[in-house]
């Protein structure tokens, strides 16, 4: 038999490894999320450019991309994407800082 400090600790031990696990398949996922709609935009961005004057020509999306400015469209995706990136990072890392 364990006493009730030891079965409190290893309670909380199980609750901080089920939470981890929670935030790692949670991060994964929003991870999967970003890259797939990443490809699309490339993809998306890849076709448009290739026909700005035919079927998308009168579209708002594709004023953006009128004179190669997509370009620029496609580095602020990339650029708010690293920085959602090293945010997150920089959170994580501050909590694991905080439990030490």
């Amino acid at each position: 038999m364990h006493n009730t400090t030891e079965r409190i600790r290893r309670v909380k031990l199980r609750v901080g490894k089920k939470r981890y696990k929670r935030e790692t398949r949670l991060l994964g996922g929003l991870s999967a999320l970003c890259l797939v709609l990443f490809c699309s935009l490339i993809g998306i961005i890849d076709t448009i450019v290739g026909n700005v004057h035919g079927k998308a020509f009168g579209m708002y999306g594709a004023m953006l991309l009128h004179e190669d400015a997509g370009g620029y469209v496609l580095v602020a995706v990339i650029a708010f994407a690293a920085a959602t990136v090293i945010t997150v990072l920089c959170i994580r890392s501050k909590e694991k800082n905080k439990k030490i």
